[in-house]
């Protein structure tokens, strides 16, 4: 097939339309129509109303809550859309998945636990998926799980360019990572801020519950920036802010690409002494929430770049260089 007969189709997923919107509009060209409907049982039906035969297939799915769909409807709706499309003779099946579901429980932590992280990968590539497109997985690692090419992408350019554009004094900044788990993207981020460094430890006494234990390095004066890939219940970061604060710190602000933000998140970072949280809309967050401290980049241009890149056989690579 020659470069003038590929064609290019993108398509969104229930949970996060307005993502989907927003890459094909840096891409210049409609979403495709497909047809998305749950049974009244809860099964959950997907056909395409316009030919994929041939056809480079892009599906934006973040594997999350939303739009009325839990984390599991969202990745049976992305195995389900895959299949489809594989069925339908689709030259090629690219997974855009914005976030990674259950990518947390990606080893054994204790006997007899599942690495479902691993068991996620295995149904995406049963499904049909030939190629995946991942924003900040929780580790690195995961791509490993995947027996098809994965092109791993970060929103720290974003975050990099947002809190440049603040005005802040290098000397004053100092980011914190908030477990030793994400020591090296903190790293990466304090150099590119050109800023100090703190590391904090956490333990986890059970699920969606943590405890700061420890903190490395002189926070004393310092604006204080917790990146982290992903905001659940909020906690962590809560208690985090107030370590800080406690050793000195003069303001906290926090990052993170993914603003899951369940239960009473919305609450508790409200209620805090956090100065602002900024994330991506790699996960949706509703519109009223978008205020007071939530602040929302979007990634659309960088997942765009990025699809066009491997639409045309380009270097992702050069993206970030």
């Amino acid at each position: 097939m020659t470069e003038m007969q590929k064609t290019m189709a993108v398509f969104a997923g229930s949970v996060n339309p307005s993502l989907a919107d927003g890459i094909a509009s840096e891409l210049g060209q409609p979403l495709g129509n497909v047809k998305l409907e749950k049974f009244a049982n809860g099964e959950i039906y997907a056909r395409y109303i316009e030919s994929v035969r041939g056809a480079d297939v892009f599906l934006v799915q973040s594997v999350c809550a939303g739009s009325g769909y839990d984390v599991n409807d969202a990745l049976m709706e992305l195995l389900i859309m895959a299949d489809a499309a594989k069925r339908a003779s689709a030259r090629s099946i690219c997974a855009v998945i914005s976030h990674y579901g259950y990518a947390r429980q990606e080893r054994k932590a204790a006997p007899r636990e599942p690495i479902t992280a691993r068991l996620v990968a295995d149904l995406i590539s049963a499904a049909g998926v030939d190629r995946v497109i991942a924003i900040d997985l929780h580790q690195d690692a995961i791509q490993g799980f995947f027996d098809v090419p994965v092109n791993h992408m970060t929103a720290m350019p974003l975050f990099v360019d947002y809190y440049k554009n603040m005005g802040f004094d290098p000397e004053k900044l100092c980011v914190v990572s908030p477990d030793v788990g994400r020591a090296k993207a903190a790293k990466k981020f304090q150099t590119l801020l050109d800023s100090d460094i703190a590391i904090m430890h956490k333990d986890r006494p059970r699920h969606n519950q943590s405890e700061i234990t420890a903190l490395i390095g002189d926070v004393t004066g310092k604006i204080c920036i917790i990146n982290d890939d992903m905001i659940d219940t909020g906690g962590t970061l809560c208690a985090a802010a107030d370590t800080l604060l406690a050793r000195g710190a003069e303001k906290v602000y926090v990052c993170a690409t993914h603003g899951l933000f369940s239960g009473p998140a919305f609450e508790r970072i409200e209620n805090s002494n956090i100065e602002e949280v900024v994330v991506t809309d790699a996960v949706p967050v509703p519109p009223e929430r978008q205020n007071g401290k939530i602040k929302v980049l979007s990634i659309a241009p960088l997942v765009a770049k990025t699809i066009q890149c491997v639409y045309s056989n380009g270097s992702v690579a050069k993206l970030f260089e």
